[in-house]
């Protein structure tokens, strides 16, 4: 198929959702011509009975409107249940060599795949092959080799009990590398918040959106990653919430939405206002922008004292809950508003505004995305915001707390019940007990740390559960050469993606179910379970007949790998597992206690609560206590400003979930017809003799002297901070080192890039004619 060149084009950025989520909705309902039934799908989607939403991980609540769907998770679904199919005989006539100048996009638009497959060297082609084959195949290969050299990864959309199943076929196989895609987005999340108060999760649940009075919200776009979330914002809003965003995109998901089920709305055209007062912070700018909103809070409080009132900080709470709060109010004092301004790129005055209406605010929410964990110094950021909540004792107590917001549907669950590389977060005692033999103990492999070692040649095969690793990672051109290195390479997977077409030495394609469709097995049609960013487990309910009858759900292939495998262990039934899921869920329930009653609990409406002790302000820190942040810097950023170097901001459009591409949309913010743009301040485009359309190419400038260049990119006037640029992933992941991550957590710094802008001759580059 030839690839097509595409004209970027702007159109007219209307508010989010309205008729545009609609229309967005129905050109994929058109692309894909999804499988009869499909509408009887959205209705009960993220409902009691239904399918969980295999998109993001926003709550599901008790009583569901009529639609329980936004337009990313209606695409996501109607994605995954499309009549289109591959089959072993596309792979007889496209050689992988051929495949790879595709894009992400036409990749995936083959539909969905249907056999199990064989790569063959000779013909550089996936073969049919059998389950049979495959598994044994697989087990021969693994008990060859040492399982320190083996890396288990996971996507985030797999189920609780095959999640489970999964970390424990690696640690009975030898090793902890069991990387998931939360490393490259929300690890930060889990090491910040564990260090701080306890808990490696958010500590609110949906309902604290029904009673808060201010919701500070930083780096997160709800429209496209996280649709549902709309709803919420726009009942708060509209009881008098008032909403605080920090953010160097002008997002419209937050200026503005129109509710798609209100018919006076979708009429009129005229929605509801969101952001109360919207702060362009500088990319990396928000320990700054954090600070000095507690700068301006304590010159109220030292006003309010003097005055002889009771003050605005809730002392009480900072005496019997908080550690080190004394140590930050100094630091705060010190630092000067000049300092702040600088790294914030913020006035003082809006600032100041924005502390006025925290003080006022009896709860407050602190929200938070990418924008926020994608840094250098993230973890940082994440303990300053901590900071910014507990001065007024905003943790652990109704309508307050923080909120991160996770992307895949169930990568906090995923963690939740082991599939995790730190052995310190995963009851490996009770493991041995229950499986009568010696978890591993050593540390495992992270995903930067799983790059590293396979480019050096030490790790030798790697499995994936779902996922399209290789385009979501940085370096992705030199991991690319490295891979295929590799003694194995497994894949399991719904549709073909651009990880596929680097196979190692043995590579097998795995085709999967997707969580819509209806999972038989031995002991009958099966129900899966997941859990959302709030904490809470909901059931799963298969819809569909799957898109081919060799299809095997993720749990049935994971236990036929494990059985090909290992040695027979008597407290190991991977049969009846498979057989029965309600037996994994006993499993669960007796290695993780809040997870008790878990069959009786299945359908609970909104899900039951596994519950959080920093929510009962229990704090399960190093000192019992909420640990307070003493930042050492005012920037996220690794590497600060330089003459001609730019922060890049890679980010997702409103036509794509993480690397599945829709198609060439960007609506929301007025961008159609390709992917290959680079987004600037139209004053920096000025000063660096640039013209709206001009093709550049973006290297990095990370100082370590490496070649790293994306070329073809169209320079795009786009309102952003000076000193900004944005463009989208994953196109642009091949521009970030894999050791530019935050510190703590070794999640990739995406959202801070040092770069530079070239005008002269552009290499040849699979990057430019990609898209």
């Amino acid at each position: 198929m030839a690839q097509k060149q595409r004209r970027i084009t702007g159109t007219r950025v209307g508010a989010a959702g309205g008729w545009g989520s609609l229309r967005g909705i129905v050109d994929v309902y058109g692309a894909e011509h999804p499988v009869p039934g499909v509408g009887r799908t959205l209705i009960q989607l993220n409902k009691p009975g239904g399918t969980m939403c295999t998109s993001c991980a926003w709550g599901k609540p008790a009583k569901p409107g009529l639609f329980e769907i936004c337009e990313n998770g209606a695409k996501a679904t109607i994605w995954d249940l499309t009549t289109d199919r591959c089959t072993p005989e596309f792979f007889a006539e496209h050689s992988l060599e051929e495949l790879r100048r595709w894009s992400d996009h036409d990749l995936e638009m083959q539909g969905r795949l249907t056999e199990p497959l064989r790569y063959d060297v000779g013909s550089d082609r996936y073969i049919r092959c059998t389950w049979d084959e495959a598994f044994a195949s697989i087990g021969a290969t693994l008990r060859q080799l040492d399982p320190q050299s083996v890396v288990f990864y996971a996507s985030g959309r797999a189920s609780l009990e095959t999640s489970y199943l999964y970390a424990l076929f690696a640690r009975l196989y030898g090793h902890n590398n069991l990387p998931d895609s939360s490393n490259m987005c929300h690890e930060t999340t889990s090491v910040s918040l564990k260090e701080h108060i306890g808990t490696p999760v958010g500590t609110c649940v949906l309902e604290d959106f029904e009673h808060c009075d201010a919701i500070f919200y930083f780096g997160q776009n709800p429209a496209t990653n996280s649709g549902r979330f709309l709803h919420p914002l726009q009942k708060a809003v509209r009881r008098g919430c008032r909403l605080i965003v920090f953010n160097p995109v002008m997002e419209k998901g937050l200026v503005e939405f129109i509710d798609p089920q209100n018919p006076l709305e979708m009429l009129t055209g005229h929605g509801t206002r969101l952001a109360h007062q919207y702060l362009q912070v500088k990319a990396g700018g928000d320990i700054a922008a954090i600070v000095g909103v507690c700068k301006h809070l304590l010159e109220m409080d030292d006003a309010a004292l003097q005055r002889g009132g009771p003050g605005i900080l809730d002392r009480d709470f900072l005496q019997e809950h908080c550690h080190q709060h004394e140590a930050f109010l100094e630091q705060v004092r010190r630092t000067s508003w000049e300092e702040i301004e600088q790294h914030s790129g913020l006035q003082r005055d809006a600032l100041a505004s924005a502390a006025s209406v925290y003080a006022e605010a009896q709860r407050v929410i602190g929200v938070y995305g990418m924008g926020l964990t994608q840094h250098v110094h993230g973890s940082q950021a994440i303990g300053t915001l901590l900071n910014l909540l507990l001065l007024r004792g905003n943790i652990g107590r109704e309508g307050a707390g923080i909120c991160p917001v996770r992307g895949h549907s169930n990568v906090q669950g995923q963690r939740t019940v082991g599939i995790s590389e730190k052995p310190e977060l995963v009851p490996l005692d009770r493991l041995a007990e229950l499986f009568d033999f010696q978890p591993p103990r050593e540390q495992g492999l992270a995903t930067v740390d799983a790059c590293e070692a396979i480019r050096a040649g030490r790790v030798k095969a790697f499995i994936a559960l779902g996922g399209n690793f290789l385009r979501a990672i940085p370096e992705q051109e030199a991991m690319e050469k490295a891979w295929a290195a590799q003694e194995l390479t497994v894949s399991i997977a719904t549709k073909l993606n651009r990880s596929h077409l680097f196979p190692g030495k043995e590579a097998w394609l795995l085709p999967c179910l997707v969580r819509s469709e209806i999972d038989v097995q031995a002991g009958g049609a099966q129900v899966v379970t997941i859990e959302d960013s709030f904490s809470h487990i909901h059931a799963s309910h298969g819809q569909h007949e799957p898109a081919s009858p060799h299809l095997r759900s993720e749990l049935a292939i994971v236990t036929g790998m494990a059985k090909a495998t290992l040695a027979p262990n008597p407290r190991c039934d991977w049969d009846a597992w498979t057989a029965d899921y309600g037996k994994v869920r006993d499993l669960i329930a007796a290695t993780y206690p809040e997870f008790h009653d878990f069959n009786a609990r299945l359908d609970t409406p909104g899900g039951f609560y596994r519950g959080n002790p920093a929510r009962e302000r229990r704090w399960q820190t190093a000192s019992g206590k909420a640990e307070f942040t003493l930042p050492t810097v005012l920037s996220s950023l690794g590497l600060g400003d330089a003459p001609g170097r730019y922060h890049l901001i890679t980010m997702r459009s409103n036509d794509q979930f993480n690397t599945t591409i829709y198609g060439y949309s960007d609506r929301l913010r007025g961008l159609e017809g390709s992917r290959m743009v680079l987004l600037m301040n139209s004053e920096d485009m000025t000063a660096a003799g640039l013209r709206e359309g001009q093709e550049v190419s973006l290297q990095s400038d990370a100082g370590d002297e490496l070649v790293r260049q994306v070329d073809g990119l169209r320079v795009t006037t786009f309102p952003l901070p000076r000193g900004c640029v944005g463009g989208y992933y994953p196109e642009l992941n091949p521009l970030i080192p894999l050791w530019y991550h935050d510190e703590h957590s070794k999640t990739p710094a995406a959202k801070g890039v040092p770069v530079r802008i070239h005008t002269g001759a552009i290499r040849e580059s699979r990057h430019a004619a990609a898209l």
